[in-house]
């Protein structure tokens, strides 16, 4: 697959999916520790379209418990799926800048239409210390960014699973998580009913994540013309990622991390990408920004050598 030339970023300052408030700001952290500049300097154009509108907390009621702000998010998702839809029209590689992770039933939407309409699949690897398999019956707080990839896959609420009026998005076969740690006790019969594939932490501790993600890859493009990355930077230890929506000791390590995204550019074959939870309210000056960027980077192809 010959590389996009042209990076399109895409903000969604939604924080409506999440319990703890501070994500909406993520694009702007993210943007501060030079986004532009440094993936320019890879040799891409870089077109910043701004942000997605999203409703704010305070402006909107809370609705079902089981399912907060899902109109709200529901509406942010199609505006952004569209978004994504048009920069993967005019040849660019969208890059999505979250935002709580309910954001990724919208990128992934777009992806997958887009492609759809050619008459092909997508896979999605999803990096992240939660599998977000929730549904409103098995949530135990009812926030949205604990169920998109339930969505992605076809199970959840209608108004995310069905955006364009299809599901799944992405057949469960070619979903990927890496870096599971923290799974809701009603979550994991979804998880591992759903046919999709995770990865634990203990499976990296024991195979090495080289290992893991030459699997998960080969997962992701089974069949497909690509795959869209999701990068929950909770992936990663609090340690290296302190400023993020929901911390999860034991995660990834920074060189781990650094690999992951090395070998997905190897791949040749992720067609969009999103960064998301980033929350500079508890962050310690910008650094996961920072690392979010650096992460970014070694995506696009950025090389120790």
């Amino acid at each position: 697959m010959a590389r996009p030339s042209n990076i399109a970023i895409i903000g969604a300052p939604l924080d409506l999916g999440a319990g703890r408030r501070g994500v909406d700001m993520g694009p702007s952290a993210i943007r501060m520790a030079n986004l532009n500049r440094r993936v320019a300097s890879l040799g891409y154009t870089v077109e910043d379209l701004g942000n997605i509108e999203v409703t704010q907390a305070e402006t909107a009621a809370e609705g079902s418990g089981h399912a907060k702000y899902l109109p709200e998010i529901a509406a942010a998702c199609q505006r952004l799926a569209e978004a994504v839809g048009q920069a993967l029209e005019r040849g660019a590689l969208p890059l999505t800048l979250g935002g709580d992770h309910s954001i990724a039933a919208g990128s992934a939407s777009g992806v997958s239409r887009f492609f759809r309409e050619k008459g092909q699949r997508v896979g999605i690897i999803w990096l992240d210390a939660h599998a977000d398999m929730n549904t409103p019956e098995t949530s135990p707080s009812g926030n949205v960014h604990g169920m998109p990839l339930a969505c992605v896959v076809g199970m959840g609420p209608r108004e995310l699973t069905h955006l364009f009026g299809y599901a799944p998005k992405v057949e469960p076969r070619n979903a990927v998580i890496v870096g599971l740690r923290d799974v809701d006790q009603m979550e994991k019969p979804h998880v591992r009913d759903s046919g999709v594939r995770a990865f634990t932490m203990r499976d990296i501790d024991e195979r090495g994540l080289r290992s893991v993600m030459d699997e998960a890859i080969r997962l992701a493009t089974d069949g497909t013309a690509g795959f869209h990355l999701s990068l929950d930077m909770d992936f990663v230890d609090p340690r290296d990622a302190p400023g993020v929506g929901t911390p999860v000791r034991g995660g990834v390590t920074y060189r781990e991390a650094h690999l992951a995204m090395e070998m997905i550019c190897d791949s040749a074959q992720m067609v969009s990408m999103e960064v998301v939870e980033v929350n500079p309210v508890i962050d310690e000056a910008n650094r996961t920004g920072d690392l979010a960027v650096e992460l970014v980077m070694s995506g696009l192809g950025k090389r120790i050598l």
